[in-house]
Protein backbone atom coordinates (compact mmCIF):
# COMPACT_ATOMS: atom_id res chain seq x y z
CA UNK A 1 0.00 0.00 0.00
CA UNK A 2 1.46 3.46 -0.82
CA UNK A 3 2.03 5.51 1.90
CA UNK A 4 2.75 8.76 2.21
CA UNK A 5 2.44 11.98 4.57
CA UNK A 6 0.73 16.11 3.87
CA UNK A 7 3.75 18.65 3.65
CA UNK A 8 1.56 21.82 3.31
CA UNK A 9 1.76 25.89 3.83
CA UNK A 10 0.94 29.28 2.70
CA UNK A 11 2.16 32.41 1.33
CA UNK A 12 0.70 35.71 0.92
CA UNK A 13 1.69 39.32 -0.42
CA UNK A 14 0.13 42.82 -0.04
CA UNK A 15 1.85 43.31 -3.45
CA UNK A 16 1.46 46.87 -4.88
CA UNK A 17 -2.42 47.33 -3.27
CA UNK A 18 -2.88 49.37 -0.43
CA UNK A 19 -5.06 46.49 0.88
CA UNK A 20 -4.42 42.69 1.53
CA UNK A 21 -8.06 41.20 0.24
CA UNK A 22 -7.30 37.94 0.03
CA UNK A 23 -7.64 35.22 2.73
CA UNK A 24 -5.57 31.97 3.10
CA UNK A 25 -6.12 29.23 5.20
CA UNK A 26 -4.98 25.55 6.24
CA UNK A 27 -7.68 22.99 8.35
CA UNK A 28 -7.61 19.67 10.21
CA UNK A 29 -11.21 18.64 10.84
CA UNK A 30 -11.03 17.92 14.62
CA UNK A 31 -14.54 15.97 14.28
CA UNK A 32 -12.76 13.76 11.13
CA UNK A 33 -9.25 12.42 12.15
CA UNK A 34 -7.20 12.42 8.58
CA UNK A 35 -9.16 15.13 6.71
CA UNK A 36 -7.62 18.16 5.93
CA UNK A 37 -8.49 21.57 4.06
CA UNK A 38 -6.88 24.11 2.19
CA UNK A 39 -8.94 27.16 1.24
CA UNK A 40 -8.17 30.36 -0.67
CA UNK A 41 -10.78 33.77 -1.11
CA UNK A 42 -10.13 36.27 -3.31
CA UNK A 43 -12.33 39.36 -2.03
CA UNK A 44 -13.54 42.18 -4.53
CA UNK A 45 -15.74 45.21 -3.15
CA UNK A 46 -13.93 48.44 -2.63
CA UNK A 47 -11.95 49.58 0.37
CA UNK A 48 -12.54 46.91 2.87
CA UNK A 49 -15.11 45.00 0.83
CA UNK A 50 -13.39 42.52 -0.82
CA UNK A 51 -11.71 41.68 2.32
CA UNK A 52 -14.86 41.35 4.59
CA UNK A 53 -16.20 38.83 1.72
CA UNK A 54 -12.84 37.13 1.84
CA UNK A 55 -12.72 36.47 5.65
CA UNK A 56 -17.04 35.58 5.96
CA UNK A 57 -15.52 32.66 3.15
CA UNK A 58 -12.98 31.84 5.28
CA UNK A 59 -14.61 31.70 8.44
CA UNK A 60 -17.77 29.70 6.70
CA UNK A 61 -15.15 26.79 5.70
CA UNK A 62 -13.69 26.87 9.17
CA UNK A 63 -17.15 26.59 10.88
CA UNK A 64 -18.52 23.44 8.19
CA UNK A 65 -14.99 21.63 8.33
CA UNK A 66 -14.96 21.63 12.16
CA UNK A 67 -18.86 20.01 12.49
CA UNK A 68 -17.52 17.34 9.71
CA UNK A 69 -17.90 13.99 10.62
CA UNK A 70 -15.97 11.02 8.95
CA UNK A 71 -17.95 9.16 6.23
CA UNK A 72 -19.97 12.70 5.57
CA UNK A 73 -20.13 13.44 1.79
CA UNK A 74 -17.02 16.09 1.11
CA UNK A 75 -18.76 17.32 -2.30
CA UNK A 76 -21.70 18.03 -0.45
CA UNK A 77 -19.35 19.99 2.34
CA UNK A 78 -17.95 22.05 -0.67
CA UNK A 79 -20.92 23.14 -1.67
CA UNK A 80 -22.68 23.93 1.43
CA UNK A 81 -19.67 26.25 2.41
CA UNK A 82 -19.93 28.39 -1.43
CA UNK A 83 -24.02 29.06 -0.91
CA UNK A 84 -23.92 29.79 3.16
CA UNK A 85 -20.59 31.73 2.71
CA UNK A 86 -22.82 33.82 -0.25
CA UNK A 87 -25.90 33.99 2.23
CA UNK A 88 -23.41 35.42 4.59
CA UNK A 89 -21.51 38.08 2.12
CA UNK A 90 -25.17 39.20 1.29
CA UNK A 91 -26.26 40.23 4.83
CA UNK A 92 -22.57 42.14 4.96
CA UNK A 93 -23.45 43.81 2.32
CA UNK A 94 -27.00 44.99 3.82
CA UNK A 95 -25.04 46.38 6.84
CA UNK A 96 -22.02 47.70 5.69
CA UNK A 97 -23.01 49.48 2.61
CA UNK A 98 -20.93 47.83 0.80
CA UNK A 99 -20.57 45.45 -2.69
CA UNK A 100 -18.12 42.77 -1.22
CA UNK A 101 -17.79 39.79 -3.47
CA UNK A 102 -15.32 36.68 -3.50
CA UNK A 103 -13.90 34.03 -5.15
CA UNK A 104 -13.51 30.61 -4.09
CA UNK A 105 -11.57 27.63 -4.19
CA UNK A 106 -10.55 24.95 -1.41
CA UNK A 107 -9.04 21.03 -1.24
CA UNK A 108 -10.13 18.42 0.73
CA UNK A 109 -7.46 15.86 1.48
CA UNK A 110 -9.07 12.26 2.96
CA UNK A 111 -7.83 9.24 4.56
CA UNK A 112 -8.82 7.38 1.64
CA UNK A 113 -6.46 8.44 -0.39
CA UNK A 114 -8.48 10.82 -2.37
CA UNK A 115 -8.67 14.34 -3.44
CA UNK A 116 -11.76 16.64 -3.74
CA UNK A 117 -12.11 20.42 -4.79
CA UNK A 118 -14.14 22.99 -5.66
CA UNK A 119 -13.87 26.43 -7.03
CA UNK A 120 -16.02 29.53 -8.40
CA UNK A 121 -14.83 32.55 -10.23
CA UNK A 122 -10.88 33.06 -11.30
CA UNK A 123 -9.03 31.68 -8.00
CA UNK A 124 -7.46 28.18 -8.91
CA UNK A 125 -6.41 24.82 -8.18
CA UNK A 126 -3.37 23.17 -10.32
CA UNK A 127 -2.63 19.57 -9.61
CA UNK A 128 1.20 18.40 -10.20
CA UNK A 129 2.44 14.66 -10.66
CA UNK A 130 6.10 15.36 -9.68
CA UNK A 131 7.39 18.14 -11.44
CA UNK A 132 4.67 17.42 -14.22
CA UNK A 133 1.30 19.70 -14.76
CA UNK A 134 -1.30 18.00 -14.75
CA UNK A 135 -4.31 19.29 -15.07
CA UNK A 136 -6.13 23.38 -13.35
CA UNK A 137 -9.40 24.67 -12.91
CA UNK A 138 -11.23 26.42 -15.33
CA UNK A 139 -12.12 30.09 -14.65
CA UNK A 140 -15.20 31.41 -14.41
CA UNK A 141 -14.50 34.33 -16.24
CA UNK A 142 -15.71 36.20 -19.37
CA UNK A 143 -12.56 35.52 -21.50
CA UNK A 144 -12.60 31.25 -20.51
CA UNK A 145 -16.58 32.24 -21.84
CA UNK A 146 -14.83 34.01 -25.31
CA UNK A 147 -12.85 31.20 -25.43
CA UNK A 148 -15.12 28.25 -25.20
CA UNK A 149 -16.71 30.22 -28.03
CA UNK A 150 -13.67 30.40 -29.78
CA UNK A 151 -13.59 33.86 -30.21
CA UNK A 152 -10.27 34.06 -28.92
CA UNK A 153 -7.01 31.46 -28.49
CA UNK A 154 -6.45 30.15 -24.69
CA UNK A 155 -3.16 32.27 -25.02
CA UNK A 156 -4.80 35.33 -25.45
CA UNK A 157 -7.26 35.40 -21.95
CA UNK A 158 -4.76 36.14 -19.74
CA UNK A 159 -3.86 39.69 -21.28
CA UNK A 160 -7.04 40.25 -22.42
CA UNK A 161 -8.30 43.56 -22.08
CA UNK A 162 -11.78 42.25 -20.33
CA UNK A 163 -9.78 39.13 -18.28
CA UNK A 164 -10.79 41.08 -15.07
CA UNK A 165 -14.43 40.51 -15.55
CA UNK A 166 -16.18 37.68 -13.60
CA UNK A 167 -19.34 35.36 -14.22
CA UNK A 168 -19.32 33.62 -10.90
CA UNK A 169 -18.77 35.41 -7.74
CA UNK A 170 -19.83 34.88 -3.89
CA UNK A 171 -22.18 37.65 -2.74
CA UNK A 172 -23.82 38.52 -6.19
CA UNK A 173 -27.12 40.06 -5.91
CA UNK A 174 -27.89 39.36 -9.56
CA UNK A 175 -26.91 35.33 -9.95
CA UNK A 176 -26.42 32.74 -7.26
CA UNK A 177 -22.78 31.43 -7.34
CA UNK A 178 -22.38 27.59 -8.96
CA UNK A 179 -19.15 25.46 -7.88
CA UNK A 180 -17.28 23.04 -9.93
CA UNK A 181 -16.21 20.13 -8.49
CA UNK A 182 -13.22 18.50 -9.30
CA UNK A 183 -11.32 15.35 -7.61
CA UNK A 184 -8.65 12.85 -8.10
CA UNK A 185 -8.87 9.19 -6.11
CA UNK A 186 -6.02 6.72 -5.81
CA UNK A 187 -3.39 9.24 -4.07
CA UNK A 188 0.36 8.62 -3.93
CA UNK A 189 3.64 10.52 -2.85
CA UNK A 190 4.25 12.88 -5.86
CA UNK A 191 0.72 14.29 -5.84
CA UNK A 192 1.16 17.97 -5.43
CA UNK A 193 -1.79 20.88 -5.38
CA UNK A 194 -1.15 24.79 -5.30
CA UNK A 195 -4.15 26.35 -4.42
CA UNK A 196 -4.49 30.36 -5.35
CA UNK A 197 -5.71 33.80 -6.42
CA UNK A 198 -4.68 35.51 -10.10
CA UNK A 199 -2.18 37.57 -8.34
CA UNK A 200 -0.11 34.55 -8.59
CA UNK A 201 -1.13 32.80 -11.45
CA UNK A 202 -1.46 35.57 -13.76
CA UNK A 203 2.53 36.13 -13.37
CA UNK A 204 3.58 32.13 -14.51
CA UNK A 205 3.18 29.66 -17.04
CA UNK A 206 1.60 26.16 -15.91
CA UNK A 207 5.59 24.29 -16.16
CA UNK A 208 6.99 27.08 -13.74
CA UNK A 209 4.76 26.64 -10.99
CA UNK A 210 4.80 22.92 -11.38
CA UNK A 211 8.82 23.01 -11.23
CA UNK A 212 8.83 25.45 -8.14
CA UNK A 213 6.54 22.98 -6.38
CA UNK A 214 7.86 19.87 -6.86
CA UNK A 215 11.56 20.95 -6.03
CA UNK A 216 11.03 22.92 -3.06
CA UNK A 217 9.52 22.48 0.71
CA UNK A 218 5.87 24.58 0.52
CA UNK A 219 7.85 27.43 2.38
CA UNK A 220 10.96 27.69 -0.14
CA UNK A 221 8.55 27.21 -2.68
CA UNK A 222 6.54 30.26 -1.47
CA UNK A 223 9.43 32.45 -1.07
CA UNK A 224 10.33 31.76 -4.63
CA UNK A 225 6.55 32.25 -5.96
CA UNK A 226 6.04 35.67 -4.26
CA UNK A 227 9.58 37.04 -4.99
CA UNK A 228 9.12 36.22 -8.86
CA UNK A 229 5.53 37.39 -8.78
CA UNK A 230 6.37 40.91 -7.32
CA UNK A 231 9.29 41.36 -9.58
CA UNK A 232 6.62 40.69 -12.44
CA UNK A 233 4.13 42.46 -11.01
CA UNK A 234 5.59 45.56 -9.93
CA UNK A 235 4.89 48.24 -9.89
CA UNK A 236 0.57 47.02 -10.18
CA UNK A 237 1.04 43.69 -8.31
CA UNK A 238 -2.21 42.56 -6.98
CA UNK A 239 -2.97 40.62 -3.72
CA UNK A 240 -0.89 37.27 -4.04
CA UNK A 241 -1.97 34.57 -2.48
CA UNK A 242 -1.83 30.40 -2.30
CA UNK A 243 -1.60 27.12 -0.38
CA UNK A 244 0.92 24.27 -1.60
CA UNK A 245 0.14 21.00 -0.31
CA UNK A 246 2.46 18.21 -1.02
CA UNK A 247 1.57 14.21 -0.50
CA UNK A 248 5.62 13.05 0.35
CA UNK A 249 7.70 9.67 1.08
CA UNK A 250 7.05 9.60 4.58
CA UNK A 251 10.90 8.95 6.13
CA UNK A 252 12.21 5.62 5.97
CA UNK A 253 11.72 4.93 9.45
CA UNK A 254 8.16 5.51 9.84
CA UNK A 255 7.92 3.03 6.90
CA UNK A 256 9.85 0.41 8.95
CA UNK A 257 8.12 0.55 11.84
CA UNK A 258 4.72 -0.08 10.58
CA UNK A 259 6.12 -3.10 8.79
CA UNK A 260 7.07 -4.05 12.53
CA UNK A 261 3.83 -3.15 13.79
CA UNK A 262 1.94 -5.38 11.24
CA UNK A 263 4.95 -8.80 11.95
CA UNK A 264 3.87 -8.12 15.43
CA UNK A 265 0.16 -8.53 15.47
CA UNK A 266 0.77 -11.55 12.90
Amino acid sequence: MSQYKIEAGTGQHIGDRQEQQDRVALFAAPRAPGYMMAVVADGMGGKSGGALAAEQVVRTAKHLFDDFYPGGDVRQLLENIVQEAHTVIQLTAVSSEKEPHSTFVALVITPQKEAVWAHAGDSRLYRFSGPNFAEKTRDHSYVERLVDEGKIRPEEAKHHRLSNILTNVLGSHTTPPFVTIGERSNLEAGDYFLLCSDGLWHYFEDAELSAAVAANTPRQASEFLIRKARDRGAPRGDNCTFAIVKLIEPPPEVKNYKVEKIRRAV
